[in-house]
């Protein structure tokens, strides 16, 4: 076991409360500090600890646990990384490629989804390096759950054991594994395997364009050796042990100082602060801390087939006679719900901080408020190269509560209320699952969305609501306030810069400025994104003094009591201006 390197160096005292000091090296074990602060608060030698990181790497065996008895704990880095995942060494040249060992990781093998070289995030093995040249799906077969290709796209993944599909379907991705590809002629029938492909084929909603459509969905195939073509390309072949890697140029993977060589990830999630609806944990925080380097392993598992902003299905069919819904329109099918993992994951916690903290390299979502929490700012954050959504706030639907049934629980505790997300940057997130946004708030009441700047996200910018319904539920006076946002849908389109979904009263969404959408040319529908959005069921929300470049907007089956007040190119340049993180 690593030696713990800790020195206490203050402790005052004023009005009965003690504060202590505990610094540590990268060399020390992060859950032994947090115990020895957790005693300390208990002995009665300490009301408040700080954890100051030196500059270095942390890395983790398991996630770090904050629970109720860690309340009032601050963690303080200087240049501190606290990472999920493990330096590879032992690289050999082989042909074009280099070629690693990958070890066991504490008594086991492992997989993963992502890899970081230098820095980068280094590309999983694919057919196209220009998303552009994505091939398009032939037929769509949904009785024999079968999608014919062409034969072509598919020759070189004919024989590879764990091939992976990724299919664009209008406002998401599918991550499909493929269990079969038969030839036909100049076709090929692509099957996946179970639980995608019954999930593929049974859900309505998103559904892949056919070419009767005139838009037919594009698809990339990846991880398979004989895709590893192309400089900065890599494969895990799992069978072996091993990773292929063809560098670019003189690239080298051995470490020679921090942050450079190959890193793969071994956890999903980093730190967990986990409470009770009694005993929450209580006024936790962060700052200049860095959470770097985790993955997420249920599309190599189970596939991942979602529904919206990365939400995946865990069961979902197409209703027939549909459902009469009174308030709304008719519902045509049903859908239960998952949600993938994230760096930091919040339950129960009241007043739980980020400040100036950096989220990067991430291969599941990055910071998540997932029930029952009070209050917890963001701010002056960045996050940045995260495969799914940034921040992530709130209930999207329990897993057994059907998606479009209105959410009121009895226990209003479980919702996340008040909190605040403020003067914070994301960019180059959602890079794997394109149907993610850079920030994804559910079933929210009270939350601040303010003077964020969010730019190169593959789909929306903010989305706000959940549930598809215009009946009343446990959401309420939300703020979206002066965010700057630009450059998204750089993959998906029926998008926005700010979206919302569902009955709001009090929420407003002023002095945002919102412009230049990306131009994807494989898009399902090229006119169908707007700036502003509000879709099924939004009801009592203000929307003013928004600027846009032009009013293009959509108002999608709303709900009552919606107030557009002063929105589009007229609003005032002093609220152009004053748009952004860091602009007051």
């Amino acid at each position: 076991m690593k030696q713990m390197l800790l020195l206490i160096i203050s402790l005052a005292c004023c009005l009965h409360m003690q504060a202590a000091d505990l610094y540590l090296t990268p060399d020390s074990s992060l859950t032994d500090a947090v115990r020895k602060a957790r005693e300390m608060r208990r002995l009665g030698k300490a009301a408040e600890v700080t954890i100051h990181l030196a500059a270095g790497t942390y890395y983790l065996y398991e996630p770090l646990r904050l629970r109720p008895e860690d309340s009032g704990l601050t963690i303080e880095g200087h240049g501190a990384v606290i990472s999920g995942g493990i330096p590879l060494g032992g690289w050999k040249s082989q042909h074009k490629l280099m070629v690693a060992e990958v070890p066991d990781f504490n008594g086991r093998p492992f997989d993963f989804r992502q890899m970081w070289v230098n820095g980068q995030k280094a590309v999983r093995a694919r057919d196209v390096n220009d998303f552009e040249q994505m091939a398009r799906i032939m037929t769509y077969d949904k009785r024999n759950q079968i999608l014919w290709i062409p034969r072509k796209a598919a020759e070189k993944i004919l024989k590879a054991p764990y091939a992976e599909m990724v299919l664009h379907e209008m406002w998401c991705t599918s991550n499909l594994r493929i269990k079969s590809a038969t030839v036909a002629g100049d076709s090929v029938a692509i099957r996946f395997h179970q639980p995608e492909a019954k999930l593929q084929f049974e859900h309505p909603w998103p559904s892949p364009m056919t070419p009767d459509t005139g838009h037919p969905s594009p698809f990339y195939l990846t991880n398979a050796r004989e895709l590893l073509d192309e400089p900065g390309e890599w494969y895990h072949d799992i069978r072996e042990h091993k990773v292929y890697y063809m560098p670019q140029g003189n690239e080298e993977l051995r470490v020679k100082r921090e942050g450079t060589g190959a890193i793969v990830p071994v956890l999903e999630t980093l730190v967990e602060v986990i409470g009770t609806s009694e005993q929450p944990v209580r006024h936790i925080t962060f700052k200049g801390v860095t959470f770097s380097h985790t993955t997420w392993m249920r599309p190599s598992e189970k596939g991942h087939v979602p529904l919206q902003a990365g939400m995946y299905l865990t069961e979902a069919y197409k209703l027939r006679p549909q459902i009469d819904r009174p308030n709304n329109h008719k519902l045509d099918n049903q859908g239960w719900l998952g949600r993938a993992d994230a760096a930091v994951e919040l339950r129960w916690a009241e007043g739980c901080n980020f400040e100036q903290c950096r989220f990067e390299h991430l291969g599941g979502s990055g910071l998540d408020y997932v029930e029952g929490c009070r209050g917890g700012k963001t701010t002056r954050c960045t996050f940045t190269d995260i495969a799914m959504n940034g921040y992530v706030c709130g209930s999207f639907s329990p897993e057994g509560l059907e998606t479009h049934l209105p959410y009121q629980p009895t226990d209003f505790r479980m919702v996340c209320t008040g909190q605040e997300i403020t003067d914070c940057e994301f960019y180059n997130v959602t890079n794997e699952d394109w149907g993610c946004v850079a920030i994804a708030a559910g079933y929210v009441s009270g939350i601040n969305i303010e003077h964020n700047t969010i730019h190169d996200v593959s789909y929306t910018g903010i989305s706000l609501g959940w549930g598809w319904n215009r009946d009343l539920v446990c959401m309420k006076d939300n703020k979206v306030h002066a965010n700057l946002i630009y450059d998204y849908a750089r993959h998906m389109y029926d998008c926005a810069g700010i979206y919302t979904l569902g009955n709001q009263p009090g929420t407003q969404i002023w002095e945002n400025v919102v412009y230049d959408i990306a131009k994807p040319s494989y898009v399902h529908d090229p006119n169908h994104w707007f700036y502003l959005y509000t879709d099924e069921g939004s009801s009592n929300i203000t929307l003013r003094d928004n600027w846009t470049p032009e009013e293009k907007f959509l108002k999608n089956a709303n709900g009552p009591g919606n107030i557009w007040e002063n929105n589009g190119p007229q609003v005032s340049q002093d609220i152009k201006k004053r748009a952004g993180a860091g602009v007051r």
